[in-house]
């Protein structure tokens, strides 16, 4: 795995661009465990203050500084993401490989399941998980539901992977050597699968962090909870477009186009590693 991410940084300039975005918005989010004043205070700054060398970023009608707003509402924004994507992969995984490797009635069912989360609409239910657990809705309770919704299409792919790897040699090597299941799916074909992994991940991470600031402009999150979505949200509310306050929601948006860039071009460029097919339809387009 090492080696696969020293030869992308080496060798694919997209995939170092994208490392590079993607770790600057990281440790700009990490920032804010240093933050002078706690994430959810409000009105201890003077309000609607322009960018300038005290405040760079400018401060809110809430009397909030944008500068550290963004780096909790980065991070907890990633967080939500991650966790999607973590729990998501796991369960992708798990479905695709075994049902892959097993195949028969335990392909049958699991399909059967995942193919019926597939015709789920995800936003719709999202919603109604929010409205039926308000009072109790939480940023773990929002990021399991859309876990949970998030795995199937990918689920799908392992499968193919797993299809193709229990025909090797390899894999009847291993079976007559006494390996079990676990041992075969582990030890030898979730190497071949991680590559795919890591490429379902960059776009499952950009779809939960889209999710969450989808649900967080709508107010359907934990509003008080600093989140890009969340900040945006407070924006409208204080209608800062229009009181002429642009930063408080143009330095959010900025932020958060660049993490879905850096994700975007890490997800292309690991698709080409997996498939060099697609680099060289590109050479030729």
């Amino acid at each position: 795995m090492f080696k696969i991410l020293r030869d992308l940084l080496r060798y694919n300039i997209e995939f170092a661009i994208g490392f590079i975005l993607t770790l600057g918005v990281f440790l700009f989010a990490l920032a804010h465990f240093w933050a002078p004043l706690p994430d959810t205070a409000i009105y201890l700054l003077p309000p609607d203050m322009p960018p300038s060398a005290e405040y760079w970023f400018g401060t809110t009608s809430r009397g909030q500084d944008v500068l550290w707003q963004m780096s909790a509402a980065i991070w907890n924004t990633m967080l939500f993401g991650l966790t999607v994507t973590i729990v998501s992969r796991l369960l992708a995984v798990a479905v695709g490989m075994i049902s892959g490797y097993l195949g028969g009635k335990w392909d049958q069912v699991l399909m059967t399941i995942n193919d019926t989360m597939i015709a789920l609409p995800n936003l719709p239910i999202l919603l109604l998980v929010y409205f039926v657990m308000r009072d109790s809705m939480s940023w773990p309770v929002l990021a399991m539901t859309a876990a949970l919704l998030g795995w199937n299409y990918d689920a799908r792919l392992i499968r193919s992977v797993t299809l193709s790897l229990r025909s090797r040699e390899f894999t009847r090597h291993a079976v007559f050597a006494g390996m079990s299941v676990p041992q075969i799916l582990v030890r030898q074909h979730l190497p071949y699968v991680m590559p795919v992994i890591f490429f379902t991940a960059m776009n499952n991470l950009i779809w939960a962090i889209g999710l969450e600031v989808t649900l967080s402009v709508l107010g359907f999150s934990d509003i008080n909870r600093p989140t890009i979505g969340g900040m945006i949200y407070w924006a409208n509310q204080h209608q800062a477009i229009i009181a002429g306050i642009w930063w408080w929601m143009a330095f959010p948006i900025i932020a958060v186009v660049l993490l879905f860039l850096g994700l975007f071009l890490l997800a292309i460029s690991v698709n080409e590693y997996i498939d060099p097919r697609s680099r060289l339809s590109r050479m030729g387009a």
